[in-house]
């Protein structure tokens, strides 16, 4: 599969070896992939043509849900898949009334990781 510029992925986990396996396994899969340490590191990138947005909950400084809140705010209307080692109610029903498109479990489960990614219009 070939990816241009707009069909970018982009994930965002502050712990290295998750960040790192998870470009792996999107690479592998055929996706464009560019990975940030931070939501500080992402908002501060030069803005590009993005397919979607994986993002992890637990993170210090700004939470996924505070970056998907901080977008939204932004007018930012980019898909966005939460990430969680700790799903609950209140982290789903915060992600739904955000516009998160859903929130995932660790370990991720790959067929749903790429039924995301192939549901969301190429930008």
């Amino acid at each position: 599969m070939s990816e241009g510029p707009s069909h970018v992925v982009a994930i965002v986990d502050d712990d290295a070896a998750v960040l790192e396996s998870f470009q792996f396994l999107l690479e592998m899969a055929g996706f464009s992939v560019v990975a940030y340490a931070s939501a500080h590191a992402f908002l501060a990138a030069p803005a590009s043509r993005l397919r979607c947005l994986i993002v992890d909950q637990h993170m210090p400084t700004m939470t996924g849900l505070e970056l998907a809140a901080c977008l939204r705010a932004q007018g930012v209307d980019l898909p966005v898949m939460l990430v969680t080692s700790a799903p609950s109610p209140g982290i789903e029903a915060r992600a739904r009334a955000i516009g998160v498109r859903g929130v995932l479990a660790k370990p991720l489960p790959e067929d749903e990781v790429f039924a995301f990614i192939r549901s969301c219009d190429p930008r």
